[in-house]
């Protein structure tokens, strides 16, 4: 059986897997794990960066401005992990990733209740 996901549960199963990753490659205390998962998620938040960012997208505003600001930051945590407080750094983007897939989703629910 195949399961076929729309763009709001697929990109939720994306920053989901990507804090997964972070999370568990920090609790491994692995360091090849842990820049694998920053970088797979450094990816998609660069792609949805770049979605919101287009022209026709229909996101309101200011859920594009706030995505985009999110996306900047986890650019900006990613390249600067120094030692003083990297951990914590790291849980900020798994938080941030985790809050993000479930807005998603709930958005997603949201939508198909309204009748159409």
């Amino acid at each position: 059986m195949t399961a076929v996901l729309s763009n709001f549960e697929e990109d939720a199963l994306c920053l989901t897997q990507a804090a997964v990753g972070m999370s568990q490659a920090l609790a491994e205390q692995d360091e090849g794990a842990l820049i694998t998962a920053l970088d797979t998620n450094l990816k998609v938040w660069t792609a949805i960066k770049t979605l919101v960012s287009r022209k026709d997208n229909r996101l309101p505003e200011d859920i594009r401005v706030n995505l985009t600001r999110l996306a900047d930051y986890t650019a900006k945590v990613t390249f600067d992990l120094s030692a003083d407080r990297r951990a914590q750094k790291i849980e900020t983007l798994i938080n941030a990733n985790l809050q993000i897939a479930e807005g998603l989703l709930e958005g997603q629910a949201r939508a198909s209740a309204i009748p159409g």
